[in-house]
């Protein structure tokens, strides 16, 4: 089954009195290209934080981040009265001594260096880690699930796309099939206008016939239907079929090309236009899928 490369996927992890945010997402990219926003208590652990998203997500542009949210009541800085009370005796005898009044002495005070303090635990614990560790395994598999989701929409575009360049294909046959007998008109027509020319009958017919082969599309045709099957049975595969499938879509490129190289009727032309335009499509889509 086909997963795109984009998606999304979040997980909050609670910890004694924090809630720890997992966020990953992901975009279209030809490899794994990681960036990474990581709180400072866990960035210890970012190897292995890289090695369990590069396991399960294999391709895309890929952006991770980890954030803390605190409690208010136990995130709030601790006053250092013993400080602030040898300060103040300081100011108290300055301004006595140089005969100053009206000064704030609370906000004074606390712009003083190392009043105010936070309890920052700075030591990662094991316990807090395996917790971390859970929620970016559960945000990178939310992420995957996204991708399953985008991955079965794109399948049946690519199936729709698929079916309609095969229906085009069979749609040639009839067109092809007359224009032997149009091209031998034309030529015939052509040399009746001639009086003069004297030709033989027979070497008309061998040089119709070598006309007629180059512009065969038999092959052609047969190769398409083999890369159509190709396409279907590589959709069919485990994910990280993407480059594959864009490879296989470049050879089926190159058929419709050559069949519209060979067709020198309108309605011919006019048929591998539309089965360009499906191709088209197939080719935009393919590079969201991983």
């Amino acid at each position: 089954m086909i997963q795109s490369m984009t998606g999304y996927g979040k997980t909050v992890v609670v910890y004694n009195e924090k809630k720890i945010n997992v966020e990953v997402k992901s975009l279209n990219s030809k490899q794994l290209d990681l960036t990474t926003r990581i709180a400072p208590l866990y960035r210890e652990k970012e190897m292995e934080i890289r090695q369990i998203v590069a396991e399960k997500l294999i391709r895309g542009k890929v952006e991770l981040g980890i954030w803390v949210e605190k409690d208010a009541a136990t995130d709030t800085a601790q006053l250092n009265t013993l400080l602030m009370e040898s300060y103040l005796a300081q100011l108290q005898a300055f301004a006595d001594k140089h005969q100053l009044t009206g000064t704030d002495w609370i906000q004074t005070l606390t712009k003083l260096p190392d009043v105010t303090t936070r309890n920052e635990v700075v030591v990662l614990e094991d316990e807090e880690w395996l917790a971390v560790r859970q929620g970016v395994c559960e945000a990178v598999d939310h992420l995957v699930e996204f991708r399953t989701q985008e991955g079965a929409a794109l399948e049946k575009k690519f199936n729709e796309k698929v079916d309609n360049i095969e229906k085009l294909m069979l749609s040639i046959e009839p067109f092809e099939q007359s224009r032997v007998e149009k091209i031998k008109g034309r030529i015939i027509e052509g040399l009746k206008h001639i009086p003069e020319a004297d030709y033989d009958k027979n070497r008309l017919e061998q040089e119709l016939i070598y006309y007629i082969e180059k512009l065969d599309i038999s092959e052609e045709k047969q190769r398409l239907a083999n890369h159509l099957k190709y396409f279907r049975e590589t959709m069919a595969d485990k994910p990280g079929q993407g480059k594959k499938l864009g490879f296989i879509a470049q050879e089926m490129g190159r058929e419709i090309n050559t069949t519209g190289s060979k067709s020198n009727q309108a309605e011919m032309q006019n048929i591998v236009v539309m089965m360009k335009d499906e191709l088209e499509q197939i080719k935009e889509q393919v590079l969201n899928a991983l």
